[in-house]
């Protein structure tokens, strides 16, 4: 394998590794905010001990994003330099802001949180939780509005270099792609967080353990999953589609594997895509619901594959077509799940069904999956372009690193994450098993194993 192809695994493997963190930490955020007005509002002190053990999970995240988020800024330099070199007059604008404004502001509110709160008191702990939640959302932005750019380029201007150059700032931080990507991930972040506290919620109470903040963690996160799912698929979900279906026609084509192309689009709820048949096998098709969703009108006409150059279509499309399938299916399962949990709770028979707190607890991983998918939709939809209609990813790489040195680099990075994981996993599981009340004893069930004991 190339250079190239090396690089792209690389960069691959640490972003899908080092966003499992972030995704927490931003959804998290809002959710320590709830906890802590609803404390100030009730003067409940377990939704005080659910914002304090929220907080500790977060710092725990939020350290190991850190360390799985340093070694892709030194790629951008070492394995696509070349890119680095034609876009960084404009995305080096947005990257450096993230980090001196988002990432110092989130990092320093951090401390007050975890540390300050008698020596502050509880107004200055809230208030450094909404800046908390501020920061690390302004962060995912600076991020989004970043990779925004590469998807759909704007506020720029080729130079006689050869280079890109800024020319609106604001027209840059104002992408319209920009503004629908970062509202469908950030909600995305909030459908994660959601489902990670409401399976702790039953986790502990499938065990006995702190009934009542544990309830109250269903409480809040069953209601902010379902607003944050159904949220997903619209509007946010389906302005971003409504994007791509303007800007990048061949990676619509390619998520619904449409080779040809045709008006009264139906849409794909399943089958096999067949690329070298340019077909769809055992498909279940809705009819003239693709045009609909994507131009407003079923007699709208959609391109297939077969209408682009090769050379301009995404190079992997069953991946994409699959990843895109996995993210919508998951997306429909959150909706469900939280809306059944929801009427149970409304019916106050959530915290006693345990059939369904046992689904709550095993569902927790399906976000990070969908996740996953969702950016693979993105990235692999954009190729074959870095910057789209303007770099192509060949032209981007570094021409000095070869793919020996590449791949070296990836097994040392697979060792690291490997040993981050370890430890992250201990450090979880130890504050699960200390819980959310300061030495509170089991009052039924059994103990953890002491493996993850303190």
């Amino acid at each position: 394998m190339n250079a190239a192809g090396w690089s792209r695994i690389q960069f691959a493997f640490t972003i899908t590794y080092h966003y499992l963190f972030p995704q927490l930490t931003m959804g998290l955020a809002l959710l320590i905010v709830i906890f802590k007005a609803l404390y100030l509002k009730t003067r409940n002190e377990n939704f005080n001990h659910a914002a304090r053990f929220w907080t500790r999970i977060f710092g725990i995240n939020f350290a190991v994003g850190v360390v799985t988020g340093i070694p892709m800024e030194f790629q951008f330099g070492t394995n696509w330099a070349k890119f680095s070199n034609f876009a960084g007059g404009v995305i080096g604008m947005s990257l450096a802001m993230e980090g001196m404004f988002a990432f110092f502001a989130e990092s320093s509110f951090l401390g007050i949180l975890l540390f300050g709160e008698k020596r502050f008191g509880q107004k200055v702990h809230m208030v450094s939780a909404i800046m908390l939640f501020l920061g690390s959302w302004l962060s995912g932005y600076f991020i989004i509005v970043t990779n925004a750019f590469m998807q759909h380029p704007v506020g720029y201007t080729m130079g006689a270099d050869h280079k890109l150059h800024m020319a609106n700032p604001m027209a840059f931080l104002l992408n319209p792609w920009a503004l629908w990507e970062y509202s469908h991930n950030m909600t995305a972040s909030v459908v994660t967080a959601s489902f990670v506290v409401a399976s702790v919620g039953a986790f502990y109470l499938l065990i006995g353990r702190h009934r009542e903040v544990a309830s109250l963690f269903l409480k809040v996160a069953v209601v902010t999953g379902f607003i944050a799912s159904v949220i997903q698929v619209f509007p946010t979900g389906d302005g971003q589609s409504r994007m791509i279906s303007y800007y990048q026609k061949p990676t619509l084509a390619a998520m619904e594997g449409k080779f040809r192309t045709s008006a009264h689009a139906g849409l794909v709820l399943m089958g096999q895509p067949n690329e070298e048949n340019g077909n769809i096998e055992n498909p279940v098709v809705v009819p003239s619901v693709l045009s609909a969703l994507a131009y407003g009108s079923a007699n709208s006409k959609v391109k297939g594959l077969n209408s682009f150059p090769k050379q301009d279509r995404p190079d992997n499309l069953v991946l994409l077509y699959y990843a895109y399938h996995i993210m919508v299916g998951l997306g429909t399962f959150f909706i469900l799940l939280t809306g059944i949990s929801l009427v149970m709770l409304r019916k106050n028979l959530l915290m006693n069904s345990t059939p369904l707190l046992w689904v709550i607890m095993l569902a927790f991983p399906f976000p990070y999956i969908a996740t996953t998918a969702g950016w693979m939709v993105t990235e692999i939809g954009r190729q074959p372009w870095l910057v789209y209609g303007l770099e192509r990813t060949i032209q981007g790489v570094s021409p000095t690193v070869s793919g020996g040195d590449v791949a070296f680099s990836t097994l040392g990075f697979l060792g690291l994450y490997l040993v981050v994981g370890v430890l992250f996993l201990y450090m979880i599981g130890r504050t699960i098993n200390e819980g959310p009340e300061p030495h509170a004893e089991m009052t039924s069930g059994t103990q953890l194993p002491s493996a993850t004991a303190n």
